[in-house]
């Protein structure tokens, strides 16, 4: 599907339509959600320069800091990402007639999987930002078992103080054989994940140890492992594998980003 999202931002400042208007003359970048190409992506505080140099150690796989807002659509990189890994696999196709649960819902995402139709489509956030959100916690999903078809939680459980009981309801509500994508920022460099550290409990430690103000813990390679244990099994796949011929830095994506897709098997007994 290649519904183009209509982008809403009309509402802005001279100064910033100037901006806009001089950043769109350029042909370097392209917007894989509202098709419009600029000389580049606007970073996001600060960028990569202004990652901490602990986070660059331990190889944090996170977003496209340097390349985050599309200037017009304003679509992040990981939104832009994970509709292109959808793209290159050919899965919309899976949302139609389906029940599909969606996390901390992104806008654009939002619209093409409506888009598709599907049977019922529940988004939900701890913190509704719109009328079309119902207030949903992860760690206590307010749904019968065996609800949804998909489920996508992108960029949620580092927020989640309890990732383990959140991967445990996400599991309960997933219908058996149903689908689950659940990116997630984590360090190549950390063998073990690093959270509950009495030393880090300022916003400022927390920015600096696990990416972000809000976020609860640093993943580590073992970020896999917490999925499977759960009773969920991994159909990852890689930039690569997706998106080989595709330039990231053009359409402003992370290729070191693995596409976390998984799957709740039709028989499989938690180890959780």
């Amino acid at each position: 599907m290649n519904t183009p999202y209509q982008p809403t931002q009309n509402q802005i400042s001279p100064l910033r339509k100037l901006r806009r208007a001089l950043n769109g003359l350029g042909k370097t970048h392209l917007c894989c959600v509202c098709g419009k190409r600029f000389f580049r992506f606007s970073s996001y505080r600060g960028g990569t320069k202004a990652v901490s140099s602990y986070l660059h150690t331990m190889s944090w796989i996170s977003s496209a800091f340097d390349s985050f807002w599309c200037p017009y659509c304003r679509s992040h990189d990981r939104e832009r990402h994970l509709i292109l890994f959808l793209d290159a696999l050919k899965m919309w196709d899976v949302f139609e007639n389906a029940t599909v649960l969606h996390v901390a819902p992104e806008k654009q995402l939002a619209f093409r999987i409506a888009a598709r139709k599907p049977a019922r489509y529940v988004k939900g956030d701890i913190s509704p930002a719109r009328s079309d959100i119902e207030k949903l916690d992860v760690t206590a999903i307010g749904y019968p078992d065996n609800t949804f078809d998909v489920i996508i939680c992108n960029h949620v459980l580092e927020h989640v103080p309890d990732d383990t009981r959140a991967l445990r309801e996400l599991w309960r509500v997933l219908t058996p054989g149903g689908l689950a994508i659940f990116q997630t920022p984590y360090a190549v460099g950390l063998e073990k994940t690093r959270e509950h550290q009495p030393e880090i409990t300022t916003p400022e430690q927390r920015r600096e140890f696990y990416g972000q103000e809000d976020h609860v813990r640093l993943y580590g390679r073992d970020i896999f492992d917490r999925i499977c244990a759960a009773g969920f099994v991994s159909e990852m796949k890689t930039h690569d594998d997706c998106l080989n011929a595709m330039n990231a830095l053009r359409y402003g994506v992370n290729p070191l980003e693995p596409f976390f897709r998984f799957r709740r098997p039709n028989s499989y007994p938690r180890s959780i």
